[in-house]
């Protein structure tokens, strides 16, 4: 096991947090953006973007690795992809819009604000855990130091 694992957790939480954090902004800055895409001719509303988050070495020959002394394998979070969320369009009745179609309906990003304030305060509160997380880690080696004086 290597001294600084909970360094290496704690960086790549924080590295994480901070792509979900941007991710979320950028949906909420496109919640009304009507041309997102173009695709087969036609102007797409934006899509929802969501980061997926996997643990790094969980599988047991890792586990099994780490408690033998390998330095290979470090703990912590790893951003595998980020991808639209399948959800459809909402259809929001206004006429005058440029991008209404012969009925009257625009289609509108599926970005929920309200979800997407949510789910800034999670990755919020998750980053601000992490950065405890490393202080404590960092006290903790300040203190073991100390013993030595």
């Amino acid at each position: 096991m290597k001294l600084t694992n909970g360094f290496d957790a704690s960086a790549s939480a924080l590295t994480a947090q901070r792509l979900r954090m941007d991710v979320i902004s950028s949906n909420i800055a496109n919640a009304e953006t009507t041309r997102g895409s173009f695709v087969n001719g036609r102007y797409e509303p934006y899509k929802r973007k969501m980061v997926v988050l996997e643990p790094t070495g969980q599988s047991f020959s890792d586990v099994l690795n780490s408690k033998l002394g390998d330095t290979n394998s470090s703990p912590g979070v790893k951003a595998t992809r980020i991808m639209e969320d399948s959800t459809p369009s909402k259809l929001v009745y206004n006429p005058t819009h440029p991008d209404a179609d012969e009925n009257g309906y625009v289609k509108m990003p599926n970005v929920d604000v309200l979800k997407e304030m949510v789910d800034m305060i999670s990755a919020s509160r998750s980053y601000e855990a992490n950065v405890t997380a490393l202080n404590a880690t960092k006290g903790m080696f300040t203190k073991a130091l100390e013993i030595g004086k």
